[in-house]
């Protein structure tokens, strides 16, 4: 089964100007995807939609969102895969349709397993696409249930998917969020109230707390496994769609997708890194003279380490944050070109030193090699890596984009022969045990950790 993608997914009702809220929600989820942008507004009984490819930034104009007025809008950021080959902007979302319910608009951060099989079944009985979205097939369910109004019809489409998801869908009447029977994927829920930016009572969705704070915003909680969150005239419901199981939200979100301001598995992200960095101290201890993060995914996991073990920290390693992700580079090609863009050793904090080099993850290993060269041709004496997280070993099929099993290096050698293939001193990773105890008594208990040991929530076919 081909990896799909990593998104970020906004929502707003109850405001004049939805689409520029929506707009600077998704400029907050930015790390989460830079491939493409899109927005769909309610206003005037009828939705608009503007998309493309681009940061949010270059897809939106002031122009474009006064284009967008409404009183309610949703809105989608994805990130490629890097085993895709071209994405193209039709394909992006939110996706709109017209049916039964009149027009309906959808964007979901994750993946539906059985979407080929159930647009091949919808196509059978005479429903025409006019896309390649999994998100039209999540519309389509809707318009062809059984059900007499949308809050059952979405219920009954849910129940029909497969998946590791959360969603946003928007009509001219309802705002609907939802997660999958797992709740592996993130979806928080906010509110603005008294002294907010934008007045009272509006409902809020995101894929990340964070998304709120630009908006004076308050965040309430996050969306169980399994729940609907729905917002009509008559006000807001909570339901629950049948096939609900034992929540197993995803680990990685923690690891290295969420920003650090991010509140999931009831801490902030940065307090959970940063416990885990004190635990790696403790599991594997090195003589070091400075404790070097890898910006910016390795930092807070490094101030951990460094508390822990009394090791003074430095940023003895600079990344430049407008490296942008296409550029030119000399036909008599610096070696390593691409990775100096982005980061830079600091020769006068390495040189001599014994580095303890922190970062939240390994894949492929390339990188990392190219890292650690790196550090040791700035004059490091030794370079002692560690990882706050365990060894990527497995596919993940639940909406995370990364290498093939066959390219992640834990799949394919041992820690040791990982050591020497980067060129470290020393490698250390997070045992599973040690990143349970940080995070299972917060709302954390039963996460998935399929990528490291391989039990996979929902058996793949």
């Amino acid at each position: 089964m081909p990896l799909k993608d990593r998104c970020g997914i906004f929502g707003i009702s109850s405001q004049r100007e939805a689409a520029k809220e929506a707009y600077l929600g998704l400029c907050a989820l930015q790390h989460r995807g830079q491939e493409s942008a899109g927005i769909c507004a309610r206003g005037d009984g009828s939705l608009r939609l503007h998309k493309d490819n681009g940061l949010v930034a270059d897809v939106f104009s002031e122009s474009i969102l006064d284009s967008l007025p409404g009183n309610a809008a949703i809105g989608h950021i994805k990130c490629k895969c890097s085993a895709q080959q071209g994405h193209e902007s039709e394909e992006a979302l939110p996706f709109i349709v017209n049916g039964r319910f009149g027009q309906l608009a959808a964007c979901y951060n994750g993946t539906f397993f059985n979407a080929d099989r159930l647009r091949n079944k919808l196509m059978a009985a005479g429903y025409t696409f006019c896309g390649k979205s999994d998100a039209e097939v999540l519309l389509a369910l809707i318009n062809t249930a059984m059900a007499t109004n949308l809050e059952d019809a979405v219920e009954e489409a849910l129940q029909l998917i497969e998946g590791a998801y959360s969603l946003l869908i928007l009509s001219k009447t309802h705002l609907i969020g939802a997660k999958d029977p797992l709740g592996m994927k993130p979806l928080a829920v906010g509110q603005l109230g008294e002294n907010a930016m934008l007045g009272e009572n509006s409902i809020l969705f995101a894929s990340e707390s964070s998304a709120f704070d630009l908006l004076g915003a308050k965040f309430l909680h996050e969306l169980e496994a399994g729940e609907m969150l729905i917002q009509d005239p008559a006000g807001t419901q909570s339901r629950f769609v049948s096939n609900r199981r034992s929540k197993r939200p995803c680990v990685f979100e923690l690891v290295h997708f969420a920003r650090p301001d991010s509140f999931m598995f009831e801490r902030t992200v940065m307090a959970v890194r940063r416990e885990w960095g004190r635990l790696l101290a403790l599991r594997h201890p090195v003589s070091g003279d400075v404790v070097v993060p890898v910006p910016d995914s390795g930092v807070r996991a490094a101030l951990g380490y460094s508390e822990q073990s009394g090791i003074q920290l430095d940023f003895g390693i600079v990344r430049s944050h407008y490296a942008g992700r296409k550029f030119v580079e000399p036909k008599q090609g610096t070696r390593n070109f691409g990775e100096k863009m982005k980061l830079n050793p600091v020769r006068e904090m390495l040189k001599g030193r014994r580095i303890v080099l922190v970062d939240d993850c390994i894949a492929s290993g390339a990188t990392c090699k190219k890292l650690v060269c790196a550090v040791r041709a700035a004059g490091a004496e030794e370079v002692h890596l560690r990882i706050c997280s365990p060894p990527i070993a497995h596919n993940c099929f639940y909406g995370v984009c990364g290498p093939t099993r066959e390219h992640l290096i834990a799949s394919q050698k041992s820690i040791d022969e990982i050591r020497d293939f980067i060129g470290a001193d020393t490698l250390g990773y997070l045992d599973i045990e040690d990143m349970q105890s940080a995070i299972e008594d917060n709302g954390g208990k039963g996460a998935c950790y399929a990528c490291f040991n391989g039990d996979c929530p929902i058996p793949m076919e």
